[in-house]
């Protein structure tokens, strides 16, 4: 995908109208890593508005071998420029989907407690592929409440690790607990044309820990029903067990 349309893509995601200007804290956490530790984990206050990085910790180098003042130059055209190829356009979409999901379920005044997750492959120093897990923080809104300004965690994981593009949105709750709000997984695994939206359904509910009973009922649906749809699930996905169909979607969020 040519660089002009994901910039058009994004900016259709993240399209916005006020300038806002980065708060105090946020200049706090710009001095804070000057202390922390190295590690496989590095941190970059991003602007969707102007499509720039505003910061980028010192682990950048050490995790991915990248020059962190060229990426601070350059931009978010840089970054996509080392995003695998076949995992950009379902990356774009879980982006949308995931602004599409908060804009339309998830009240203004509790869209600053959301964390969002993502995961994509991407292009180290050295021209090979990591698994990177993003987590993004909101901290500055448009007039739109939109989020434009956000404090992004990055995890390399070995590029041996097989993880399908998922996407994730978590609430912090009034008992400073993240639930999960939205999943997805855009594998062809799970997304294949073989399984019925309403076993898509099934999986997404099996994926935040729901029971058959609360599935059953979130559904409006028997539980007997709901036991049938998992074990259509099993065989076209050809996994042996209720089991292990729980952990393969477990593992899919172990780091969201």
């Amino acid at each position: 995908m040519l660089y002009k349309n994901i910039k058009k893509i994004y900016h259709d995601i993240f399209k916005s109208y006020a300038h806002p200007e980065l708060d105090t804290h946020i200049k706090k956490i710009m001095e804070l890593d000057v202390y922390l530790p190295y590690s496989s984990t590095f941190f970059c206050i991003t602007n969707t508005q102007n499509l720039t990085f505003e910061f980028v910790s010192k682990n950048m180098t050490a995790c991915l071998g990248l020059d962190k003042e060229v990426l601070i130059l350059e931009g978010m055209r840089n970054f996509w420029s080392r995003i695998h190829p076949e995992d950009i356009e379902l990356w774009l979409k879980g982006l949308n989907d995931l602004m599409e999901f908060t804009l339309a379920e998830i009240p203004i005044n509790q869209r600053y407690r959301m964390s969002y997750t993502w995961n994509y492959r991407l292009k180290n120093e050295q021209n090979n592929y990591v698994n990177i897990i993003q987590n993004t923080t909101p901290l500055e809104f448009d007039s739109a409440m939109k989020p434009i300004i956000g404090l992004a965690h990055y995890t390399v994981i070995d590029i041996n690790v097989s993880m399908p593009i998922t996407v994730c949105a978590k609430l912090l709750n009034e008992k400073n607990e993240y639930e999960t709000k939205y999943f997805n997984n855009y594998s062809q695994k799970l997304l294949t044309d073989g399984l019925s939206n309403r076993e898509r359904d099934v999986i997404r509910l099996l994926t935040i820990n729901k029971t058959s009973k609360e599935i059953a009922d979130l559904l409006n649906i028997s539980p007997n029903t709901v036991d049938t749809h998992r074990r259509n699930i099993l065989k076209k996905l050809n996994i042996s067990s209720t089991g292990e169909l729980i952990g393969m979607l477990k593992m899919n969020t172990t780091f969201l």
